[in-house]
């Protein structure tokens, strides 16, 4: 079990599951804040207590060593995040045991390099290029599967799994993509063009994107939880990272239940 100590009531949630999964389950830690530690491996499940934001980390600072993540909301949103306290407590047997609660989302890898690779981490939502201070235009030579597709001149560009096609991606007008398709979406982020709208790739593919053009604060933001800037002629690679991200979800839920409850897609217009 692992809770964000910045979340009100987190403490109180964890020592709360704790006491309900002693009694039938072997519970090889309770933290928050730390690490998880390289036992992750022998773990049949990890309960995450926080919001999207404290998931996503705990699923990236997992690697290739994924475990099951079982996501208790004490944040905002909690897209991914699905429990409620209470409903986990009242379910915790079958989102421990029921191994048809497990859903596989595809996750990327991003690697960074010019020359040679400066970095290379695990997306689970998103890489974000914005062209950054002084807020001047940039240019991204896109290329896929080795063959130029475009030249996109804007704001940046948003490269997210179908989890992350609700977040930054769908604010930038990007489509909503079922979490289970196996694919990746690139949305061009206020480009200085008609032409250029969002498109919907295998993830199999092997997307590159060159900083033709960039600004002194151009920045490559990884799940929102990185940052690393981008220099002329730097390269960014996106492909499929070979390790899905796992996720219970909540056996009170059928799969639109967030979009439609949290988000009100699909709501009709209220007349007065």
């Amino acid at each position: 079990m692992f809770g964000n100590p910045g979340k009100p009531h987190a403490r109180e949630a964890v020592e709360s599951l704790q006491k309900a999964a002693n009694a039938k389950f072997e519970v090889v830690g309770a933290e928050l804040g730390k690490q998880i530690s390289n036992a992750a491996k022998d773990l049949d499940r990890i309960v995450v207590v926080g919001g999207d934001g404290t998931l996503i980390g705990v699923a990236r600072s997992l690697g290739s060593r994924q475990v099951p993540l079982i996501g208790v909301n004490v944040g905002k949103l909690g897209f991914l995040a699905e429990f409620l306290l209470e409903d986990l407590i009242a379910e915790f047997d079958r989102a421990v045991g029921d191994d048809t609660l497990i859903t596989r989302r595809a996750t990327l890898e991003v690697q960074i390099e010019n020359g040679g690779v400066r970095h290379t981490s695990p997306a689970i939502n998103d890489c974000v290029i914005q062209a950054g201070p002084p807020f001047r235009m940039i240019t991204l030579g896109v290329l896929l599967d080795g063959a130029h597709l475009s030249n996109v001149a804007g704001d940046g560009l948003i490269v997210c799994t179908p989890s992350g096609s609700t977040a930054h991606n769908l604010s930038a007008g990007g489509p909503i993509v079922q979490p289970d398709v196996d694919a990746m979406i690139l949305t061009p982020l206020s480009p200085h063009s008609l032409t250029h709208k969002p498109i919907v790739v295998n993830r199999q593919s092997r997307l590159e994107i060159r900083a033709l053009t960039v600004n002194e604060g151009t920045t490559a933001i990884i799940d929102g939880q990185e940052s690393h800037p981008l220099r002329p002629d730097d390269r960014v690679i996106v492909r499929r990272y070979p390790h899905d991200f796992l996720l219970v979800r909540n056996p009170k839920h059928d799969r639109w239940h967030n979009l439609v409850a949290k988000l009100h897609w699909g709501q009709p217009p209220k007349y007065e």
